[in-house]
């Protein structure tokens, strides 16, 4: 785990390169002088609690974000990583790939099912879609009283706001995407 400091100094010099602001800018806009922030930014000073706030409030930005690591631009889920959760006495696994976050409206399951594997689902929240690819087998949806077949390299969107309910209705393990996007 990287340093707070080391953490400040990039997020600062990354920060202060992006809105294309010299360090005397930046010293006109927070009170710190350009000596100590050229001292931040090169990992050299222990800056005070007070001193970042200054530096938030002055870039108008939250605290936070000088201080905690940026997301990265590409993230990697290596398979054996992801914990299945498991339905259906062991018939249906469940792998979280993508859990929802702040600031994105959607999260991203792989599914396996074995052959007569059912999972149901209670309605969510109002809006709410659900993007379904099979990959291997099919993969029959009932919404409300209304049922759909899905087979191997078909996918089907349905509002997922109504109770519904997934079934391995083929002849082996199906395989399957799903993406449930949250209305704003």
């Amino acid at each position: 785990m990287k340093h707070i400091n080391h953490i400040l100094a990039q997020n600062l010099k990354r920060l202060r390169e992006e809105r294309k602001l010299s360090l005397d800018k930046v010293a006109d806009l927070t009170g710190i002088s350009k000596t100590m922030l050229g001292q931040i930014e090169r990992g050299e000073s222990s800056p005070s609690i007070a001193t970042v706030w200054k530096i938030a409030n002055g870039l108008k930005i939250s605290f936070t974000s000088l201080i905690h690591e940026p997301a990265s631009d590409t993230v990697v889920v290596p398979a054996d990583e992801v914990q299945a959760l498991v339905e259906d006495n062991g018939k249906v696994r469940i792998y979280p790939l993508f859990p929802f976050e702040d600031g994105r409206r959607f999260e991203i399951y792989s599914l396996e099912m074995d052959q007569g594997g059912y999972l149901s689902a209670e309605a969510h929240i109002d809006g709410t879609e659900e993007f379904i690819t099979v990959f291997e087998g099919e993969l029959t949806i009932r919404i409300s009283t209304d049922e759909y077949t899905v087979r191997r390299g078909d996918s089907i969107r349905f509002k997922a706001d109504k109770p519904h309910v997934y079934h391995n209705s083929g002849e082996t393990t199906n395989q399957f995407s799903m993406v449930i996007h949250y209305r704003e």
